[in-house]
């Protein structure tokens, strides 16, 4: 049966770097992968064409697909929006609908980039780390939220972080379930030393993984000492669960340590048999964007998770993984990774390995 991945091409760098992947699926169709690709308006291109970042058509869709692959959002051309109609609200508001509830997002270290890594290679030679990040929870959804003034006349900004134990025990299912295909070890993070949330999080965990997942080995470590120790020792980490907002910051300071945030995929699913979210997790890039140097690579590991997680070909995935790893090997270089090549270049160093 054809399956359907729904490009969301968004603003800055996205369209230039969906479109290579877009190749990248093209050849694989061309080959017998039974896959339509569709595109949508998304992000500050949905809001300059119709109103909003994104439409309830497109939601629909979205959901309606087996798998959606998206560019980025935002730019400066959007930032006086209203909050809740800025780009960034469109892909807040497609996350809850499609309740992709797991991010995840790889931090691996290509061994042909282990020198442009911002720390030694003897520390980040081999690394390959996954964050299950939880992603429609948290204090990026909780209520109440907002700015408000006081009587005396100060403003007061308020984001409430708050978990239920079944938001908190389906991510850690996702993880545990993850684990099993890995090194069969999870490190969960929070701050139960000073957040009440915190401590329901690690008591959650535990209980799930001593109930149903007694083969997984699983330790706790507060978010801020992980930060150190990523920097200290990444190579120490497999899994790694945590909460929305420490997922978020901590995922991005691993990205740096593989050597360019151009090159790291991710990933947002939810429960079996509905579509997943795929996106680089490079943002929009406004500085960048129209000039064409654009590293593809992310958005085309992205299209590789894709076809891992949602499209039911691991094969194919693996196939694409290893293409743009061999482009690597064989010199291919973008600008953020010290090289010359333009973006459609990029992408045509990995389609020549990919055969």
């Amino acid at each position: 049966m054809t399956k359907t991945l729904l490009l969301l091409p968004g603003d800055g760098i996205g369209p230039e770097v969906t479109a290579v992947a877009r190749r990248v699926a093209g050849r694989l169709i061309a080959q017998g992968l039974a896959l339509q690709v569709e595109d949508a308006l998304f992000g500050g291109a949905a809001i300059d064409a119709e109103g909003a970042p994104i439409s309830d058509e497109t939601i629909a869709r979205a959901k309606a697909a087996d798998a959606v692959l998206m560019g980025a959002v935002g730019g400066p051309a959007w930032v006086d929006q209203p909050f809740d109609n800025r780009p960034e609200a469109g892909l807040l508001k497609l996350r809850a609908a499609m309740n992709v509830y797991a991010n995840l997002r790889p931090a691996r270290c290509f061994a042909a980039l282990a020198d442009a890594s911002s720390l030694k290679r003897i520390f980040v030679e081999g690394l390959d780390i996954m964050f299950v990040r939880e992603l429609t929870g948290g204090v990026y959804f909780g209520e109440p939220r907002g700015i408000e003034t006081l009587e005396n006349g100060e403003r007061r900004g308020v984001n409430t972080h708050v978990y239920t134990s079944s938001e908190i025990r389906r991510v850690a299912r996702a993880a545990f379930e993850l684990a099993r295909t890995r090194k069969n070890e999870v490190v969960s993070a929070e701050k139960g030393n000073v957040m009440e949330a915190g401590l329901l999080w690690r008591a959650e965990v535990q209980a799930l993984r001593d109930a149903e997942y007694p083969d997984i080995k699983l330790s706790h470590m507060l978010a801020d000492n992980m930060a150190m120790q990523l920097v200290k020792n990444p190579r120490q980490f497999d899994l790694i669960l945590t909460d929305n907002l420490f997922g978020d910051i901590l995922s991005d300071q691993a990205a740096m340590l593989t050597g360019s945030l151009g090159m790291l995929p991710s990933a947002a699913i939810g429960a079996a048999g509905k579509p997943g979210l795929y996106e680089p997790i490079h943002g929009s890039a406004p500085d960048t964007a129209g000039r064409g140097v654009a590293n593809p690579s992310a958005a085309i590991l992205s299209f590789a998770m894709a076809l891992r997680y949602s499209l039911g070909r691991a094969d194919l995935a693996d196939r694409v993984e290893a293409a743009v790893s061999a482009a690597l090997d064989a010199g291919a270089r973008t600008p953020d990774l010290g090289g010359t090549m333009s973006t459609a270049a990029m992408g045509d160093a990995v389609l020549a390995k990919l055969g």
